[in-house]
């Protein structure tokens, strides 16, 4: 009996043990937990804290206007420099309507985005007024929408410029656009202007010649007529038979009369190559007011090669074959600069060459007219094709080419609906493409 008794408490004892045992061990997990939560929420705090002084460094730095906006339309957040434009503490606008700093039809702009982001979640662009204490002021507004994880809509991000800013800028990028028109346009007129120092030279050349045929067959004929009227002044005078036979004989009549006739035709051979060499200039210049019109490929290009002849020294005589006659559509005296400045390229890369030749090549077929110009010089070096046709570039050496030439001969070619290629194959050749005015 009294074992039994014994045995009794000492078993009791033994279970409150493990049951307390159980307790301390749940004590020290939870412990464990609270501690391991608490730097959870401690990291976590301090990555908040880090994000919040960054929204604050973007809203404080930010020259645009920048406000957050709640679902109600109310602020929440604000940037300083919106703060600054209305002339509040930042504290104090913090809870009130943003549609009460615009004017009437920029509230009602407002409005009207605020819906449609509850609805379409689509950013919104608009102009409006913003009241500020210099006034009303215009700004362009962009309203996008704020999202939660689960795509619900909680308000709008609104930022706003100064129009007036906006458009100090355009018209900073209006000047400098207008400039650089300007600067394109005094380039290309410096390159016509090198085109025309090397076509007078040519037409100096070609005037004089038959200028000074004109010149002398016309002091001639002033001599001839002066010796003819001595003659017949004494005729008229009555004078003897046997007199008039010794004058004609020592004014030498006779020949003068056959002379005469040479220096007739010689003024007349001489004005007509003058006349010739007008009618070339105003073909080479009928360039008018830019208007498209039908011409011939064929003769523009005799007429563009025959004036770098002229004014070339080289002595080398452009080789034309293919068609006799090919219609396209264009601005002539635009198509005659391109060809101008390919054969002038191609005679200068001739210079030195022992038989030196140059040749256009003109086929008509559709689609398009194909002018190639062809020479057996050195040709294109192959680290310099890809630049060809960059403006300033020029292989050639300094006084002796713009760099243009090309870079604007390509572009007249873009401009007629065409293009300009760098060919293949030896020398230097380069192709010409227009459409054909028939596939028009």
């Amino acid at each position: 009996m009294s074992e039994a008794t014994a045995s009794g408490p000492a078993g009791e004892a033994d279970i409150l043990d493990d049951a307390w045992g159980d307790v301390l061990n749940a004590v020290d997990r939870t412990y464990a937990e609270l501690v391991e939560y608490q730097e959870r929420l401690e990291r976590q705090n301090a990555e908040l804290h880090a994000a919040r002084l960054f929204i604050e460094s973007v809203l404080g730095s930010v020259s645009d206007i920048m406000v957050v906006v709640g679902r109600d339309g109310k602020i929440e957040e604000i940037s300083a420099s919106f703060a600054r434009a209305v002339e509040a503490e930042p504290g104090a606008l913090i809870g009130q309507p943003l549609s009460g700093f615009f004017t009437g039809d920029g509230a009602a702009r407002l409005a009207e985005a605020m819906n449609d982001l509850r609805l379409s979640r689509e950013s919104a662009s608009f102009e409006a007024d913003l009241v500020t204490a210099e006034g009303a002021l215009p700004f362009d507004i962009s309203l996008a929408a704020r999202l939660s994880d689960r795509s619900r809509f909680e308000g709008a991000v609104l930022t706003g410029r100064p129009l007036g800013e906006l458009r100090r800028a355009y018209a900073e990028l209006e000047r400098s656009h207008r400039q650089l028109k300007e600067a394109q346009t005094q380039l290309v007129r410096n390159e016509k202007l090198a085109s025309l120092g090397r076509l007078l030279a040519g037409v100096a050349h070609e005037l004089n010649n038959p200028i000074s045929f004109v010149y002398a067959s016309v002091h001639a004929l002033e001599k001839y007529v002066g010796q003819f009227e001595t003659y017949f002044e004494r005729v008229q005078q009555g004078a003897p038979r046997a007199e008039l036979v010794q004058l004609r004989a020592d004014l030498k009549l006779e020949r003068n009369l056959r002379n005469l006739a040479e220096a007739v035709h010689g003024a007349r051979d001489g004005a007509e190559r003058v006349r010739d060499i007008v009618a070339d200039l105003r073909r080479l210049s009928a360039e008018g007011s830019g208007e498209r019109v039908e011409f011939d490929l064929v003769d523009v290009a005799k007429v563009a090669a025959r004036w770098v002849e002229r004014g070339s020294k080289s002595g080398i005589t452009v080789r034309f074959t293919g068609a006799e006659r090919c219609m396209v559509r264009g601005v002539s005296g635009h198509v005659q600069q391109i060809v101008m400045n390919l054969v002038q390229n191609g005679m200068d890369a001739l210079d030195g060459v022992e038989t030196p030749e140059l040749s256009i090549d003109i086929a008509c077929t559709e689609p398009a007219a194909v002018l190639t110009v062809r020479d057996n010089g050195p040709g294109v070096p192959e680290d310099v094709r890809a630049a060809i046709f960059d403006p300033f570039f020029t292989t050639k050496p300094v006084g002796r080419g713009t760099g243009l030439g090309l870079s604007i001969s390509a572009k007249i070619a873009d401009e007629h609906g065409g293009q300009l290629n760098l060919g293949d194959g030896p020398g230097g050749c380069f192709r010409l493409e227009l459409p054909l005015e028939t596939s028009e």
